[in-house]
């Protein structure tokens, strides 16, 4: 007995968690441990040993565990959607729904915790975000917009580092990558509270954290600018970074899956601005007609 108590003080508190929701769930469902067990396909000393914090077991034991309790994994596992009644009816409400029914809701939400329309484009263009990966041309269309349409030009880089105090490098030496998050958020809103009027250039990777890019699209004017892989990989390297090509000879590769990546989250902007096979002045000239038409301006 004395060597079991010390053995369940050294059990991970993950594994314990893991074993009371599993407990949980069959009790929701008024399964018992055999019951489960057979309808899982698992041992019953396994399950036990499971329910008890000890058992470390597989992934696919887990997701065989989960279609015998008729879950995703995911309420198995822990996943904040499964947390409480309320979050399992809300994603009850949004399985298999599309894209645009999700966008719906989405904005329907938004505006009614953020307290904005994110659907009409038009309150928001006093804000402007332009989002995309490096060497898109961010930078660049973004000064040009902003001049010509008389508003400040703000690099959303530069506000982080005056946030925390350093450096972009130093953030992620120092503090590491879930700080940097947290600086980029805050940046963000103090940038929205500053900044009535903006052209913002956002990092590439601003769309990596949900809650930052919902707080971009429910209060900015959003635009992609988008380039081919080979035009992102060209340009990054005509400022003088290798950087990319350092130490690195599928650079390209890990580009373009990046790209793939991130594209779902880029392709939610207000616009598209493609920079591939375009002269700039024809870039600059669609992008000042479109945000002059959706903002009211005059075309001058």
């Amino acid at each position: 007995m004395a060597a079991e108590e010390t053995g369940s003080q050294d059990r991970d508190p993950y594994l314990i968690a893991l074993g009371e929701r599993v407990r949980r769930l069959r009790a929701i469902r008024g399964m018992t441990r055999k019951e489960l067990a057979r309808a899982a396909r698992v041992s019953e000393r396994h399950l036990a040993n499971l329910e008890r914090g000890v058992g470390n077991v597989s992934i696919l034991v887990l997701l065989q565990i989960s279609k015998a309790f008729n879950c995703v994994l995911a309420e198995l596992v822990g996943d904040v959607t499964t947390s409480t009644p309320e979050w399992l009816l809300i994603r009850e409400l949004l399985h298999n729904r599309s894209e645009q029914e999700l966008q719906q809701a989405r904005e329907a939400l938004a505006q009614l915790f953020v307290g904005q329309a994110v659907s009409t484009a038009g309150n928001r263009t006093k804000q402007i975000a332009v989002v995309g990966l490096r060497g898109a041309g961010k930078s660049t269309l973004g000064r040009m917009l902003a001049a010509d349409i008389g508003y400040p030009f703000v690099e959303l880089s530069s506000e982080i580092e005056r946030v925390a105090g350093c450096g972009i490098l130093e953030i992620h030496s120092l503090y590491g990558p879930t700080a940097y998050r947290r600086y980029e958020k805050r940046a963000l809103e103090e940038s929205l509270q500053l900044y009535p009027e903006m052209v913002l250039a956002t990092p590439g990777g601003i769309v990596s954290e949900p809650s930052t890019m919902n707080l971009l699209l429910s209060h900015c004017y959003t635009v992609w600018v988008k380039a081919s892989p080979e035009d992102h990989m060209a340009r990054v390297m005509a400022q003088g970074d290798f950087r990319p090509m350092a130490g690195n000879n599928e650079a390209m590769a890990d580009l373009k899956r990046i790209l793939a990546g991130r594209e779902a989250f880029y392709s939610k902007a207000d616009y598209v601005c493609m920079t591939s096979q375009r002269s700039l002045s024809e870039v600059f000239d669609a992008l000042r007609t479109h945000i002059r038409e959706v903002a009211g301006l005059p075309l001058v």
